[in-house]
């Protein structure tokens, strides 16, 4: 059974509890900007791991120094708590790397 999605009041919460994030109700969206390329790449094999215990993964891609990242859980047609957890450990995570994100990320 896939997990629930997120409650209207849970959704009216994500633009204070994910203020870098965007979402249009149905997906989180965020690019994260580092120095360089090793950098980006450091992040995404972190998260990666991540992802991996949670046994959610993100929708990415990277292009040189940065990371465009799209959440949501397919299963459910929407957001669930998978997503926010996801999103929190991946914003810790940016904060971890030691040349990144840019303050402008």
């Amino acid at each position: 059974m896939p997990p629930n999605r997120l409650t209207d009041d849970e959704l009216a919460t994500l633009s204070t509890r994910l203020p870098e994030w965007t979402s249009d109700g149905t997906t989180l969206s965020r690019e994260f900007r580092f120095d360089d390329f090793a950098a980006a790449f450091g992040f995404m094999s972190e998260v990666a791991e991540i992802a991996e215990s949670l046994d959610h993964h993100p929708d990415w891609s990277n292009s040189w120094n940065r990371v465009a990242v799209s959440l949501t859980t397919h299963s459910a047609g929407g957001l669930t708590l998978l997503d926010l957890a996801l999103a929190e450990a991946m914003d810790e995570q940016a904060g971890r790397v030691p040349d990144g994100p840019t303050p402008d990320a």
